[in-house]
């Protein structure tokens, strides 16, 4: 009988006040920046004013915080922290965890010197953070770096990857095992042959 144990996340959503972000920090647009707001406000009726939360997340919108952090603790795109530099995305959802996520976590972990899900480097460079599904599921266990992928991971490649971005070099997004994007570990097993028709008999202008 196969066991699935899912790891508890390691860092809550809940807002902890910090000096650098709480209640008490005031804010205002720049003249430039409240004119665009106010431009994108008018696409909405009043009564909705609340669709345009996910462009504008401020108080302009006469909206209780609350609805604001609603928002902010679903999307996994905003950030209520700051980041580092190179802003590690390790999926752990089912599919990636039957291949080994739990792994790739603590080797991510670890080699970025004993750091936990949720927290920055000190020069930085990387923060980590653990997320469901990234939509990579046939190429698993993989992470997100920034905006591009990494798929297809062992410990011994996630190290390379976080080697490379360490250096300051991008490495080659997708699969870090050699296969090319989704294609059969095993190789091609159908499609082997020359397909037939429609082609095969119309004019040549239409083959």
């Amino acid at each position: 009988m196969l066991t699935v144990v899912k790891l508890a996340r390691h860092f809550s959503t809940a807002h902890r006040d910090k000096p650098y972000n709480n209640p008490g920090i005031s804010f205002e647009f720049t003249p430039e920046n409240l004119i665009r707001a106010n431009e994108i406000i008018s696409h909405y009726p009043p009564q909705y004013k609340k669709a345009a939360v996910i462009p504008l997340l401020d108080l302009l919108l006469e909206m209780p915080p609350m609805r604001v952090y609603e928002v902010a603790t679903f999307y996994t795109m905003f950030n209520r922290e700051p980041i580092g530099e190179n802003f590690v995305q390790v999926c752990t959802t089912t599919p990636c965890m039957l291949r080994g996520s739990t792994e790739i976590l603590k080797t991510v972990c670890s080699h970025l010197g004993g750091l936990k899900p949720g927290e920055t480097t000190k020069d930085g460079k990387f923060t980590v953070i653990e997320v469901e599904c990234q939509g990579a599921c046939s190429n698993a266990p993989m992470i997100v770096v920034n905006d591009d992928f990494y798929e297809d991971l062992t410990p011994t490649t996630t190290k390379a990857v976080l080697d490379a971005f360490s250096k300051g070099t991008k490495p080659k997004p997708g699969p870090q095992s050699g296969r090319q994007t989704s294609e059969n570990s095993a190789g091609l097993t159908a499609l082997t042959t020359k397909p037939y028709g429609p082609g095969e008999h119309c004019q040549p202008e239409f083959q």
